[in-house]
């Protein structure tokens, strides 16, 4: 079943009261309800929202990721679970002493994956792909000749139209911003399946930032990012270059989770696709298996 994603964006007191989640409304008295069980994530995208000990306790217990807002409607942190799996030690175990060949061949995956789905995007969007093919087909163990890097600077002067004159920049101008806030979502459901499926979003297999808790799941999620991209394409076409952040931009974002993608033929919602990622990732570590389940773009 596909966890539901839950967002605020107005003041709201949040509890929990008989393995529910209980919202009410600042203003209204209005009160709904939802059960914890059926959420895996919580966005909280509004200053005057107070959430209960309790409640965070219990979606924590589920192995619900929630994510915290800030005052521009960023996503500016992340909370998740620190007991995901009941084979957690051991699974730990194995990533820790995972060989650097290992590594480097699941980070060659990573990369000939993401820039095939960079080139089928780019084929939707009718524009010319078959340089990116040629660069997935050469990336060397551990990327060693940074073909990711090369995709990316073919792949960015073309994806977006001419008069948006775009560059990939964090804090650039629209649409960086509807990029960054996807991106932050899929990182959370990708860390979300990595505690799930008993491995440490901290130990990656490429990032090694020190100051990054997050390096797997910034690994991992690189094949995912072309899905994040379509929808922006999306969202593109419908409003030119008008591309500050409106709330029907906002939901079409959030519903990156439940979109569907296809993975070793079954199609599923991105969540679910992205929590087979992660398991078979810890099969890897444990060496039963040498190949990564990603999913392609169609």
């Amino acid at each position: 079943m596909i966890k539901r994603t839950l967002y605020f964006g107005n003041p709201a007191y949040l509890k929990t009261n008989n393995e529910q989640l209980v919202v009410e409304m600042h203003g209204t008295g209005e009160t709904k309800s939802t059960p914890i069980e059926d959420i895996g994530l919580l966005i909280l995208d509004n200053q005057q929202i107070t959430i209960t000990q309790a409640l965070l306790s219990k979606l924590l217990a589920n192995n619900t990721a929630v994510i915290s807002c800030d005052d521009t409607h960023h996503p500016s942190g992340m909370l998740f679970n620190l007991d995901g799996n009941s084979l957690q030690s051991q699974k730990f175990k194995a990533q820790v002493e995972a060989s650097v060949p290992l590594k480097k061949q699941l980070w060659q995956q990573t990369v000939m994956c993401k820039i095939e789905n960079q080139a089928a995007l780019l084929q939707h969007e009718r524009e010319e792909y078959k340089l990116l093919l040629t660069y997935a087909k050469d990336v060397k163990s551990g990327d060693s000749e940074n073909h990711e890097a090369r995709a990316a600077a073919y792949y960015w002067k073309r994806i977006f139209p001419d008069f948006l004159q775009f560059r990939r920049e964090r804090y650039g101008p629209p649409p960086n911003n509807l990029l960054n806030y996807g991106y932050a979502i899929l990182r959370a459901l990708v860390a979300r399946s990595l505690t799930s499926s008993g491995l440490l979003p901290t130990l990656g297999i490429h990032h090694r930032n020190q100051y990054n808790a997050y390096c797997l799941a910034d690994d991992i999620m690189e094949p995912y990012r072309p899905f994040v991209d379509k929808v922006v394409c999306q969202i593109i076409r419908g409003n030119g270059k008008f591309l500050e952040m409106t709330p029907n931009m906002k939901k079409a974002l959030l519903e990156i989770p439940a979109m569907d993608v296809q993975a070793d033929g079954q199609k599923s919602p991105l969540m679910n696709a992205v929590q087979r990622t992660t398991a078979s990732l810890a099969k890897c570590f444990e060496g039963k298996s040498r190949k990564i389940l990603y999913p392609e773009l169609s």
